[in-house]
């Protein structure tokens, strides 16, 4: 009953919207050349996988969402680290990725097009800098909320620079990179679409533009929906890995 249960909580208020949305479709309440009746979207969707131009769709974006996020993010972790760990790095790059978060990182594109032309590069580029923003900034909050005193603790029983990093102050900023992690995916799918939208031949975000130009309002739902699946679906894997990696935390 408790499995049951934490799988009905948060899906009773979507079913219960698609269900009204289906009766008000079928009984023509609200217009269904605007508004089609879920089962019909459903339809449609399932034909487009059929065909294979769906996941085709899904492919692309998620391979240029998954390069962007492991490069920035990773990268982020890294200089996070070091800039919560180390007032010298902290000192050198923070008024740069002061600056880079205030940035809106779409305008990076025409200046990236100039430079790797069109295809996949400079949109992979523009996710993995705001990954790479989001990471810096939440790993470095992070691990300046470290405990003082256990880094006192651990140097005084001979602990090195390497270890009080490795043993201290990574682990207990676990909660705080994993904060960053979920955000940084989540802009990089809201990126990696919205660039999609101008600059790719194939993609979630071209499929959305060209239903949008040709007015085939199925497949802008269906672009839309799949987009929001992506990222619930992302969302949660990063909390499944939390809580194998964070055990301690309830």
């Amino acid at each position: 009953m408790k499995s049951l249960s934490r799988i009905l909580m948060p899906a009773w208020l979507p079913l219960a919207i698609l269900v009204a949305w289906e009766v008000c479709s079928r009984v023509r309440w609200i217009d269904p050349l605007f508004f089609p009746a879920p089962t019909a979207l459903l339809a449609y969707a399932w034909e487009m996988i059929q065909s294979g131009e769906l996941p085709g769709h899904i492919h692309a974006t998620l391979s240029r969402l998954l390069v962007g996020f492991a490069a920035g993010a990773g990268s982020g972790l890294v200089l996070g680290v070091l800039m919560g760990a180390l007032p010298v790095f902290r000192r050198s790059f923070e008024l740069i990725v002061s600056a880079g978060y205030s940035t809106p990182k779409v305008t990076l594109l025409p200046m990236l097009m100039l430079f790797f032309g069109i295809g996949s590069t400079p949109g992979i580029l523009v996710v993995a800098a705001a990954c790479f923003i989001q990471m810096t900034m939440h790993t470095m909050d992070g691990v300046r909320g470290v405990n003082r005193n256990y880094v006192h603790m651990a140097s005084n029983y001979g602990a090195g620079r390497f270890m009080i990093l490795r043993d201290i102050y990574l682990p207990s900023s676990l909660p705080q990179v994993f904060t960053g992690l979920r955000l940084a995916l989540g802009v990089g799918l809201i990126l990696t679409i919205s660039v999609e939208l101008v600059s790719s031949q194939i993609g979630l975000g071209s499929m959305l533009w060209m239903s949008w130009q040709t007015f085939n309002i199925d497949k802008v739902y269906i672009g839309v929906a799949t987009s929001a699946l992506m990222g619930a679906a992302c969302h949660q894997v990063l909390r499944r890995l939390e809580r194998r990696v964070i055990r301690w935390r309830p």
